[in-house]
């Protein structure tokens, strides 16, 4: 008579990996500078707070306006490494919670360390991030 919650906890397993690796995906995009892949994993809704931003970011269009001006200002993040480390994932139903901490290293810099909280959405099949919270790690690396 479990093979409900069986089924729930193996969904909700596949579901913290398929949301695991969009987020593998959208780094390795970054480092790709590929940024329409990058925006697959975002809603156009996305809320964006991070350390760096000049104030939180409330739509994908803010977003897209924030890195049009710093790419062509030549701005835009040169680095050797950027990957999501120590996730932990939580799915419930059409939710998810990702927490780890994404490392960025720069060519001959140290490596930043960076706290991250991306809650998503399945929108159509796809895990999509509807709010993305990056706050630096002083001290650390």
């Amino acid at each position: 008579m479990s093979t409900g919650a069986i089924d729930s906890a193996t969904d909700a397993g596949a579901d913290a990996t398929a949301i695991a690796a969009g987020i593998d995906d959208m780094y390795d995009a970054f480092l790709s500078a590929d940024r329409a892949r990058f925006d697959r994993h975002l809603h156009a809704e996305v809320t964006t707070w991070e350390t760096h931003l000049p104030g939180p970011l409330r739509t994908r269009s803010e977003l897209d306006a924030y890195r049009d001006g710093r790419d062509g200002s030549g701005a835009r993040p040169e680095l050797d490494r950027l990957a999501a480390e120590d996730k932990r994932i939580d799915v419930w139903g059409d939710t998810g919670l990702a927490r780890y901490v994404l490392v960025a290293e720069p060519p001959g810099g140290p490596a930043q360390h960076s706290r991250v909280t991306d809650v998503l959405r399945r929108v159509g099949g796809d895990w999509l991030i509807v709010h993305h919270h990056s706050e630096l790690l002083t001290g650390h690396g």
